[in-house]
């Protein structure tokens, strides 16, 4: 398997490795949190999708999440000339959803942990505060951040930590406060798309490869834009189809010439998409022009009820792993730099080439330490931990290139 090469080969040019990455990551700023899903077929272990606004860290194993505060309190300590004391934490607006507000109470622990005190608030008119209840049962107390709320003139927040991912871009909103934001807004998807990090992140793992000695192939996934998408215009999903057929050709070419026994298939994705929502797998590019009623309205609408206007065109990577012979995907959480943790997102219902990240998707446990000792079941934290790793340098790059500001964010650290 690819991804013992992977491993011995980033061990032995560890150091070499180390500093190019430490190097590179002083250049830019990086958001103080972010997550990656990874697929490892066998014969490649690449990360698929990259969240700057990551939610689950309720699903974090519980031995990690011990440890998550010290990586918040470097973070923090080594990126403001004066360590944020008052944070508050913008939160998506699912109030409906138990298990998000989980997901924002192991991120309150975590903070008040690191010395931090902590408001969640979620950025619309309320008139009185909320107080929603857990899927676990915790209760967490969440304020308006609303323009005309109270929060800005009595709390003063020394930082907004966003856990809203922005699909909408909240303009009027974001104009009538000074405090910084980390992950910014402009991260968010109302502009950020797909293809920019996936551009990134190759060229990335070209670089990376070199000073490896791996042949980047085995972690590159292979990622092409279509602009300009109509899910409604017959002559815009030809196109499309004709674009998949390409795609898929060149694909099997490059699996024939490394002896890979694997069909090519692809994903469409919305290329500012974010909870799974508009990816449809492809197996043949025919049936792109006799998608169904079902197919087309799944690709027609993003999170909010946006229109799906520019698709990627994403090479398809199976997953290998399973757990309680259920298929499998890491997602691996980061805390700044650091790796911070991660779960095993399971689904009962789909094979290994399908999404997983669609309902009726379970959360399993996935420690570190479980990378460690258990190599024979799945690649060391060292081969996940490099995708993640190179995603996070992706996403200073893609920050660079979208000209976003970290407003008193110190450099270098």
């Amino acid at each position: 398997m690819i991804q013992d090469s992977l491993h011995h080969l980033t061990i032995k040019n560890s150091q070499r490795l180390c500093d190019w990455f430490d190097q590179e990551m002083a250049k830019n700023a990086f958001p103080i949190y972010s997550s990656y899903d990874i697929r490892d077929s066998g014969y490649k272990v690449t990360n698929v999708d990259a969240n700057i606004f990551p939610a689950g860290f309720n699903n974090i194993c519980p031995a990690d999440l011990e440890n998550i505060h010290d990586l918040f309190s470097e973070y923090l300590t080594s990126h403001y000339k004066n360590l944020p004391k008052k944070i508050l934490l913008l939160t998506e607006q699912h109030t409906q959803n138990p298990y998000y507000w989980d997901n924002v109470w192991t991120l309150i622990q975590a903070l008040q942990a690191a010395g931090c005190e902590v408001k969640p608030a979620i950025p619309s008119a309320l008139e009185a505060n909320l107080v929603i209840q857990s899927a676990r049962g915790h209760q967490v107390e969440v304020f308006s951040a609303h323009e005309d709320s109270t929060i800005w003139q009595q709390y003063q927040p020394d930082l907004v930590i966003c856990n809203n991912d922005f699909s909408e871009s909240f303009d009027t909103w974001a104009s009538h406060f000074k405090s910084p934001m980390n992950p910014p807004r402009e991260l968010g998807w109302y502009q950020r798309k797909k293809s920019r990090y996936f551009k990134h992140y190759n060229e990335i793992v070209n670089e990376f490869s070199e000073i490896a000695g791996i042949d980047p192939f085995f972690m590159r996934v292979e990622t092409e834009l279509f602009p300009k998408f109509d899910i409604n215009d017959e002559k815009s999903r030809e196109e499309l189809s004709d674009r998949v057929s390409d795609f898929v050709k060149v694909l099997a070419v490059k699996y024939q010439q490394n002896n890979i026994d694997q069909k090519p298939f692809v994903f469409v994705k919305n290329n500012a998409g974010t909870y799974g929502l508009a990816v449809i797998k492809v197996g043949d590019p025919s049936d792109i022009k006799q998608w169904s009623y079902k197919s087309r309205k799944k690709m027609k609408a993003a999170k909010g009820g946006r229109e799906v206007e520019e698709v990627i065109i994403q090479e398809g990577i199976p997953s290998r792993v399973l757990s309680e012979s259920v298929t499998a995907e890491p997602v691996i959480y980061m805390v700044g730099h650091n790796l911070a943790g991660g779960f095993l997102r399971t689904h009962a219902e789909k094979d290994s080439t399908e999404s997983l990240n669609s309902p009726g998707a379970i959360y399993k446990k996935l420690c570190m330490s479980d990378l460690l000792i258990k190599p024979q079941d799945c690649p060391m934290e060292n081969v996940y931990g490099w995708s993640a790793k190179l995603g996070l340098l992706a996403i200073s790059r893609e920050t660079q290139e979208m000209n976003v500001h970290y407003k008193s964010y110190l450099l270098g650290s």
